[in-house]
């Protein structure tokens, strides 16, 4: 059932206000699936959706941070432009210890959709950084 986490083949089982369970797959394959599909409906030209279909830049960045108790631990980083043909990539930062590249990607092409879709000048951008800000003081922060 489920693969390495963060891996396009993982399976999340997410409980429905009905009680029963449903199946919620990888955010990025969920995009492409969407994506798959509205270019079908539009004729969309395939070098538009080869351009929609890949983020433009994919940063993954570690970097230490100092604890109040004077260790020091690495965190992870990412940050995902996917399109700015329309404007500036826009997108907020999401702190998560489960935060993964493919939801990233996934989230920032929803972005530049929705930016386009309401005639925004804005591309899509999203950033994570993988940690539980609920485990660090203001300081860690």
């Amino acid at each position: 059932m489920a693969q390495n986490p963060g891996s396009p083949q993982t399976v999340n089982v997410a409980a429905a206000p009905d009680g029963t369970t449903r199946k919620k797959g990888n955010l990025y394959t969920v995009m492409q699936s969407q994506l798959d599909k509205a270019a079908r409906a539009m004729d969309l030209a395939p070098d538009v959706y080869t351009i929609l279909s890949q983020p433009k830049n994919e940063i993954i960045t570690s970097f230490p941070v100092r604890m109040d108790d004077g260790r020091q631990l690495l965190f992870k980083g990412y940050r995902i432009q996917h399109n700015n043909i329309l404007g500036p990539y826009k997108g907020g930062i999401r702190y998560h210890e489960d935060v993964s590249l493919d939801e990233l990607k996934g989230l920032a092409a929803a972005m530049t959709w929705k930016s386009a879709l309401h005639d925004i000048p804005f591309g899509g951008g999203k950033g994570g950084i993988k940690f539980n800000p609920r485990l660090h003081s203001k300081g860690e922060l």
